[in-house]
Formats: structure tokens, sequence, C-alpha cells
């Protein structure tokens, strides 16, 4: 009988119910990727497995080989990412995050980077404070935390050239008359483009250039997100056209989060 093995990290994106009394959790580690886990007896009252929940970063025993389910025999709880409850955004646009990962990462297949990833826009949602203007950072940290993932799955967006001709594409910032044409199926192409899915302007396609980079992007002065909501909700709105073509299905926590947004509701 193989021995128990430690799985030091694990994310978990997605829990159920088996059975009267199992949970089936799925969690993405940087080793295996994503994994489906047996967790025995966690939804008894009062069960030690019980912190085997949605979104939460794990450490984990499990028994059993690749070529089955593994089951969890000791569990702890390393970081619940609780802020997330704090308002509907914010757990929409971790969900969001964590649906994305499912479908970009197969069994088996080691990501150590998306596992980075996932855990540093979980903590900056979980880490969010409910005021006037959270909805803007949390629609940010959807977008930028969706580039990123696509990014290290493969499918990045090409923001850095023009796909008609392969010219870099740098915007001209002050020339409010400059638009970008964009395709879902091939990327931005300079100019007002017929058949275009959407058109932006030279603020929109520097800020999407921006959001390759770690941070996201803010004003020295006051440090201030760059961009109003608006403006990140045609992101978000670009990003649904992008997974459309080249994911196998778009995320439905996608739509919720886009709801949650046009209403513009405060936490």
């Amino acid at each position: 009988m193989a021995q128990p093995r430690l799985v030091e990290v694990s994310l978990s994106l997605k829990a159920s119910a088996l059975g009267e009394r199992d949970r089936l959790l799925t969690v993405i580690t940087p080793e295996e990727g994503v994994i489906r886990l047996v967790v025995p007896g966690a939804r008894r009252p009062g069960s030690r497995l019980a912190g085997a929940a949605p979104l939460r970063e794990l450490r984990l025993l499990v028994a059993g080989g690749p070529s089955s389910l593994g089951r969890v025999t000791q569990l702890e709880v390393r970081q619940t990412f609780a802020g997330l409850g704090r308002c509907l955004e914010s757990l929409a646009a971790a969900q969001l995050l964590a649906e994305l990962t499912l479908l970009l990462v197969q069994q088996g297949d080691p990501a150590p980077t998306t596992v980075a990833l996932l855990r540093l826009h979980w903590q900056r949602l979980d880490q969010l404070v409910p005021e006037a203007q959270v909805l803007r950072e949390t629609v940010a940290v959807a977008v930028q935390g969706s580039m990123h993932l696509l990014t290290s799955g493969g499918l990045a967006l090409p923001t850095g050239w023009c796909c008609s001709d392969h010219s870099s594409l740098v915007p001209p910032l002050g020339n409010r008359d400059w638009r970008c044409s964009f395709f879902p199926a091939q990327g931005f192409c300079k100019g007002r483009q017929p058949g275009a899915a959407m058109m932006l302007n030279a603020s929109e396609v520097a800020l999407l250039q921006r959001l390759q980079h770690p941070d996201l992007p803010r004003r020295r002065a006051d440090g201030d997100l760059m961009g109003p909501l608006p403006v990140w909700q045609r992101l978000l709105q670009l990003l649904r056209l992008w997974m459309g073509q080249h994911v196998q299905r778009q995320p439905r926590s996608l739509g919720f989060l886009e709801q949650l947004a046009g209403a513009q509701r405060p936490c």
C-alpha cells in the first residue's frame, strides 16, 4: 500500500457534496496541477476535516495514488482569505479566478506559476477594505488576475503588437482621435477596422499593456488606481470576448461580476 503523501501547498478551487457525509475537493498544487480529492466525513458536524472548503490555502496529507481519487486524511488550513466574504464583488472576482484556473490547468501538469499568481490575486482581493472605491479596485484585480492567468496558461492577450502588420502597438497618449480595433480571434489592429468587436482609445490600450506588469497601475502623485470604473468594465468585457474565443468555456462567475459591477452597488 502506498504511503500517504504530504501536499505542502494547495489552493482549493471547488468543493461539492459526495454522498451523505463526504466532500469532493478540487485543488491546485505547484507539483501536480489540478487534482480531485475525497474528504471523508467533511460534512459531519465537528469534523476535523471540515476546513475542506473553496477559496482557501490548505496543507494536506493524502492517501492513494495518482490513478485513483486520493483521500485526505489530515488537513491544515493555512489561509482562509476571510476578507473575500465582505462583499459579493470580491467573492465573485475570487471565484472567477478559480474557475479560470480550472479551465486553463490540466490534471497532473505542474503549475507553480499559476499557483503563485492565484494566491497573489486572492490576497489582493482579501485585503480590500470596503469603501467607495472598492468596486473599481475589485474589477481591476479581476481583470489583471485573469490576464496573468491567461498568460501563464499560454493564452496571453497580444497587447504589444498589431495583428495586421505585426508592428509594435504604441498608443499615442493625448491623441483623442486614435483608435485600435479588437478582434477576439486575432487580437488588436491599429485604426478603425470594419467588423471589430470593440474599439479602444489610446488610454485604454495603454492601461491594458500596463496590466502585464505585476502591480496594478497607479498614479504616482496619490497612489490612486488609474482608470475609472466604466473603463475597467470595458476591459472585463474585452476579456469575456477573448476567453469566449480561446478558452473552452467562460467562467460562470464572470457574468455575475459584470452584473454586480454594472449595478455599481457599494459593499
